[in-house]
């Protein structure tokens, strides 16, 4: 097999994919950075949960809000439940995997925060349980997922917003997944803080 030829093929797939996804995500992008600044606006936060690389893109989000993503502007309030080993630890133990985000959510999440929700399937049943938690906090879901949106799309309410790559690629769906992020964060930059020219 030539290795530079198949470098090559997924290149192009992302390139295929994030074009495809270019044309159908714009305004669910941009509804989702105005659900995320309206909260921000009135004092509110966003919780952020996913699995494997889901987790690190919800890492990846709230460390861009909370330290600074391309200016320098104040910290945005943004909490990665996916990174304190040993709550998710205990309560994988005590309860089960399924509640690790939703029992966190129970305790930090207030009306008008909102939950960015990431799973490239949209089944992973912890982040179903999260998004369950989040509405009984009275908090709007952003719902990150692929394929054909998975549970997860029948669970949001209609002033939740779902952002769905149209991949089926687990790769794909991340790479674009990471360029919605990155979108968001500049959203919420300008929005908040004004165009910087």
């Amino acid at each position: 097999m030539d290795m530079q030829h198949r470098i090559k093929q997924l290149f192009t797939d992302s390139i295929e994919t994030k074009t495809r996804s270019m044309d159908v995500l714009g305004p669910s992008i941009e509804q989702a950075s105005q659900v995320m600044v309206n909260s921000l606006l009135s004092e509110g936060k966003i919780l952020c949960c996913g699995n494997g690389g889901s987790a690190g893109d919800s890492q990846h989000f709230s460390s861009e809000l909370l330290n600074r993503f391309e200016r320098e502007r104040p910290s945005l309030p943004a909490i990665s439940l996916t990174t304190d080993t040993s709550t998710l630890t205990s309560i994988a133990n005590d309860y089960s995997y399924e509640q690790v985000f939703s029992k966190q959510i129970r305790a930090l999440g207030q009306p008008g925060d909102v939950l960015l929700a990431i799973s490239t399937s949209g089944n992973s049943a912890n982040v179903l349980q999260a998004i369950q938690a989040a509405h009984d906090r009275d908090m709007a879901v952003v719902a990150l997922t692929g394929r054909d949106g998975g549970a997860m799309a029948s669970l949001l309410l209609p002033e939740d917003v779902e952002i769905r790559v149209p991949a089926r690629s687990t790769a794909r769906i991340q790479e674009v997944h990471l360029l919605a992020i990155h979108c968001l964060c500049d959203l919420i930059d300008r929005q908040l803080f004004g165009s910087e020219e």
